[in-house]
């Protein structure tokens, strides 16, 4: 059951306090916000007994079998008011084993949150924007990780994050917008030793033409970014670029830009910058339709860039690529995954117009299904280290008759741009080169079928694939599994899974392994 309670300026407050280091911004915000803003809170809890035989994921000689008894509390809280709107949930997850003294560094419990706030502190001119999550994370590309292994600490750790964003949103005139945004961030691991815990400020500065209607539209971007790591010392970044459109038509605009970066990683060396430039176009032949793509060349080489979204009565497509230098802390503050919500929402558009009913209505159909946040996650791991990213994403949503059917497809390719001495801590010196240049590719496809008003069945495939282009180091894993889900009462369902997976790595000695698993389920709300 969903709890519904009008709340005062000073219990929201309590609310947002979970947001680590907002305070003094979250109460100049709150004090300017209307005082009655409508919460929800809604309190779940699942209890899963799973047989498996091969808990920790080891060779075929070595597995061992074992029952798993997971109990799963989770809350989400949401609010929404004229000048707030907070997101929180948090998951608990609790195990007990048969016989824990035969499962490799077993994991007693674990635990995940995210929480989000958009505030206005001033109307139509101070607004501010943050977050807060944990979540497990793989330490390495390289074997069984979070998603094939929850039972194990194997490859595994928490990484946590929160920004606090405030920005001043000012029209210039009547041909221009300004946004000056200021952002202090962190993000933390419990694997201190190996990978650096880090924060980072960072200024943007965007002008831009408002004249949408107009045939020339430009508009002129800086950042700098600064990053105090205490495990390997301070780095930054700062870049400039300007861009210029013209609309020739009225499905066609073209686009340049141009600009110099310019970085200071860490470690020995000087810093490296210089010119970027591309040209492309945007192709929009209907509301439902938009392709954008341009081709150019920054530091490192040739680059491009592709950003294609089709939408249809039953379907939604996307197509993203791009090339640029990033890092694992920046993806762990900006993850490389397919947003689901994003996906459904985009699918359910013609059903619920409403952007408010229709979000609800993704996040109740998401909780129904069981499925996941995102179609391509936990392709990121730890490391201390700057990379070229060349990064190919593709999903698509069905929505069938009786059913909706979701897929999704990506490519990365990891070429390290910084020295490998802040990763030493973390690969030691025989594997000190494993992560110079990765590549990753996968997919996932899933499909959730109405059998009844009352019961659904559920099933899915997912392949993961990483190799070390420098030593040959390569693993995959291979997952199949079907679900059937079915309304016991009101506010209590059952389901039964069975899956099997297998994979194998060549690290540490090649390892092939295969699991196969039967987990029954009880899922409740209040």
């Amino acid at each position: 059951m969903t709890i519904t309670m009008v709340a005062e300026p000073r219990r929201a407050s309590r609310r947002v306090r979970v947001l680590p280091r907002l305070l003094p911004l979250a109460a100049a915000m709150l004090a300017a916000a209307p005082a009655h803003a409508q919460w929800t809170v809604d309190p779940r809890v699942s209890l899963l007994e799973t047989y498996t035989d091969n808990v920790d994921l080891r060779d075929d000689d070595l597995a061992r079998s074992q029952w798993v008894t997971e109990l799963r509390p989770s809350i989400a809280v949401a609010g929404q008011s004229r000048r707030l709107k907070v997101a929180a949930a948090a998951n608990w997850h609790q195990y007990a084993y048969s016989d824990k003294s035969r499962v490799i560094s077993p994991t007693d419990s674990r635990s995940s949150y995210s929480a989000d706030l958009q505030g206005t502190v001033v109307d139509q001119m101070l607004y501010v924007d943050a977050s807060a999550n944990r979540s497990r994370s793989n330490i390495l590309p390289f074997g069984p990780g979070v998603e094939g292994n929850p039972f194990s600490r194997d490859n595994q750790t928490d990484v946590k994050s929160w920004s606090v964003s405030p920005y001043l949103v000012r029209r210039l005139g009547r041909d221009a917008t300004m946004q000056l945004r200021y952002t202090r961030d962190s993000v933390d691991s419990g694997e201190r030793r190996l990978f650096g815990s880090s924060t980072g400020d960072t200024v943007m500065l965007n002008l831009a033409s408002s004249a949408e209607l107009r045939a020339v539209g430009w508009g002129f971007n800086y950042m700098r970014q600064d990053i105090d790591n205490r495990l390997v010392g301070e780095s930054s970044s700062e870049t400039v670029n300007a861009s210029l459109r013209y609309r020739y038509s009225r499905t066609w605009t073209a686009t340049t830009t141009a600009g110099y970066d310019r970085y200071d990683f860490e470690g020995p060396g000087p810093d490296t910058s210089g010119r970027n430039w591309s040209v492309g176009g945007i192709w929009t032949p209907s509301a439902r339709t938009s392709v954008q793509a341009a081709i150019g060349r920054h530091l490192y080489g040739k680059t491009g860039s592709l950003s294609a979204t089709v939408r249809a009565r039953r379907t939604v497509w996307d197509i993203q690529y791009g090339d640029s230098i990033t890092s694992s802390r920046s993806q762990y503050l900006l993850p490389a995954a397919v947003d689901t919500a994003a996906m459904l929402d985009r699918l359910f558009g013609s059903l619920f117009p409403d952007a408010l009913e229709r979000e609800r209505a993704v996040a109740a159909y998401m909780q129904a299904n069981g499925l996941p946040s995102s179609l391509a996650n936990n392709i990121n791991y730890l490391s201390n280290r700057y990379a070229r990213e060349k990064a190919l994403r593709a999903s698509v949503a069905w929505r069938l008759a009786r059913g909706t059917a979701l897929a999704s497809a990506y490519r990365t390719e990891r070429r390290a741009v910084s020295d490998q001495q802040s990763d030493s801590p973390l690969l030691g010196n025989s594997l000190s080169s494993l992560n110079d240049n990765v590549r990753l590719h996968g997919g996932s496809l899933k499909y959730v079928h109405r059998l009844t008003p009352r019961a659904q069945l559920q099933t899915g495939a997912d392949y993961r694939y990483s190799e070390s282009l420098t030593t040959g180091i390569e693993s995959r894993e291979r997952l199949f599994y079907v679900r059937l889900d079915r309304d016991l009462g009101r506010h209590l369902k059952g389901s039964l899974e069975a899956r099997r997976r297998n994979g194998g790595a060549d690290f540490a000695g090649r390892r092939d392994y295969t699991e196969n698993a039967l987990t029954a389920q009880l899922f409740m709300t209040f």
